[in-house]
């Protein structure tokens, strides 16, 4: 079984709760960003010993909240060493619009994984794009490069929609499952 960590800023509590289906599915351990962008020391070495690392971050005004930067930035100290090359990535993003920009969010976390030599794990679900469609489908927002999930801004954190959860923690699986592969 590859080592698995989700490592993942919350604000609200609804991105929090994507991590946590995130990481049933990969079987993997939480590592919360701090709402000052940072990591204990023993957080730290979870995430560089781990096989696979999965990002997750609210997407805010188009991109990765701050506290996520500031932990990206801090990766630095694994790029200088190599340390985190040919591990497996993956990433998702969560916001209260359908798009939202998403998608900036998410080449936000591909690059960083590119930047640190890893391999990046698509999301491997068609989305579910029929009229009949509804949000407690899989892959309900259509997404490729990683998870995109919604929780509407006046929801509670046990409103996160059920099609997101399931592919949330599909993709864990698929993310850990890739890893187990290669390690």
């Amino acid at each position: 079984m590859a080592r698995t960590v989700v490592v993942y800023h919350s604000g609200y509590g609804h991105t929090k709760v994507v991590a946590e289906h995130v990481a049933r599915g990969a079987q993997g351990t939480l590592v919360a960003i701090d709402a000052e962008g940072n990591l204990t020391e023993d957080e730290w070495a979870l995430v560089n010993e781990a096989d696979a690392i999965i990002f997750g971050t609210p997407t805010y005004m188009g991109n990765v909240s701050w506290q996520f930067k500031k932990f990206a930035d801090a990766t630095s100290k694994a790029w200088f060493t190599r340390a985190w090359q040919d591990k497996v990535f993956g990433g998702f993003t969560n916001s209260a619009s359908p798009n939202g920009d998403k998608q900036v969010a998410m080449i936000t976390l591909q690059t960083l994984a590119s930047q640190h030599g890893g391999i990046w794990v698509s999301l491997g679900v068609p989305p579910s794009n029929t009229k009949a469609a509804t949000i407690a489908d899989p892959n309900n927002l259509g997404g490729s490069v990683g998870l995109l999930t919604r929780a509407p801004a006046d929801a509670s954190v046990d409103e996160v929609h059920s099609g997101d959860l399931a592919t949330a923690e599909t993709y864990g699986a698929r993310v850990a499952a890739i890893a187990a592969r290669l390690a």
